[in-house]
C-alpha cells in the first residue's frame, strides 16, 4: 500500500499584504517571518480597526411591530 504524501499543499504565490513581494510556502501569505510579526504586532497594537459612528439618536418608531 502506498504511503500518503504528508508534504503541505501547493498554494498559489499571492503579493504579500506587509510589502506586496510573493509569498513562500513557508510563511504563507506572507513573505517572511519578519512580515508574519509586523502583521501580528498590528493585531495586538489595535492597528487593525474598523470605525464605527454611534448614534444616541435612534428614531425606533420606523422598526416593524414583532
Amino acid at each position: 500500500m502506498a504511503e500518503p504524501d504528508k508534504r503541505k499543499p501547493e498554494r498559489r504565490m499571492r503579493p504579500c499584504p506587509i510589502c506586496s513581494k510573493l509569498s513562500t510556502q513557508e510563511d504563507y501569505p506572507f513573505c517572511s517571518d519578519r512580515c508574519a510579526k509586523v502583521d501580528l504586532n498590528r493585531w495586538f497594537s489595535e492597528g487593525y480597526t474598523i470605525p464605527v459612528v454611534e448614534t444616541d439618536d435612534i428614531d425606533e418608531s420606523n422598526f416593524p411591530e414583532e
